[in-house]
């Protein structure tokens, strides 16, 4: 016997919905599509629903793409983080960043707390985001800018600076703008890693 009509069409709304979100959705998101907070702990103990936090879940059959993960910490965050930093620049394929934790920028008086993710506070504008499926990540330019206003290692700098360039992210003219807008520091350390790379 098949699926009833109206379950199918539960399934394919809350599909639809994650689907935007890296296969991620939350329990209040499926209470809005229709699904009792009973059919959900019936659908995670039946192994269609994995729990990847309070209150978050994936979907069992999702095929996630190398970055889909991000997309739970906008969800956690209520959708007040930005992927940044090393963790954005791994997302566009620049230099080889080690970072243990996802690094994430959030608003003043953000409160929540993950031990998974390092949590930077800045306001960031429009000119410095980008929208990716499910999370949005700072440009390759603010990765770049944030970093150097961090002290991230010269060399690492450098190196990432010439792979952002060579594969067509950023104009290094852009690139010097944008760092002495944001912060006097990071500018001459960027300043640095361009010389450096010109060499």
């Amino acid at each position: 016997m098949g699926v009833p009509a109206d379950r199918r069409d539960l399934r394919r709304r809350l599909f639809a919905l994650a689907a935007e979100q890296g296969g991620h959705f939350t329990a209040a998101q499926a209470k809005d599509v229709g699904y009792s907070y009973q059919a959900q702990a019936h659908h995670v103990r039946a192994g269609n629903w994995l729990r990847v936090d309070r209150g978050i879940f994936r979907l069992a059959e999702w095929v996630p793409d190398p970055y889909d993960h991000l997309a739970r910490w906008t969800l956690w965050s209520t959708g007040r983080a930005v992927i940044s930093h090393e963790t954005a620049l791994s997302v566009y394929g620049i230099g080889e960043f080690e970072s243990p934790r996802v690094e994430l920028t959030v608003p003043a008086g953000f409160r929540p707390r993950d031990d998974a993710v390092r949590l930077h506070v800045a306001d960031l504008p429009d000119i410095d985001v980008l929208d990716r499926t499910g999370f949005r990540v700072t440009t390759p330019i603010r990765s770049l800018v944030d970093l150097a206003a961090s002290g991230v290692d010269e060399e690492q700098l450098t190196r990432a600076v010439a792979e952002a360039g060579d594969q067509g992210l950023l104009s290094i003219r852009g690139l010097r703008a944008r760092a002495e807008a944001v912060d006097a520091r990071a500018a001459l350390y960027i300043e640095r890693a361009i010389q450096a790379r010109a060499s």
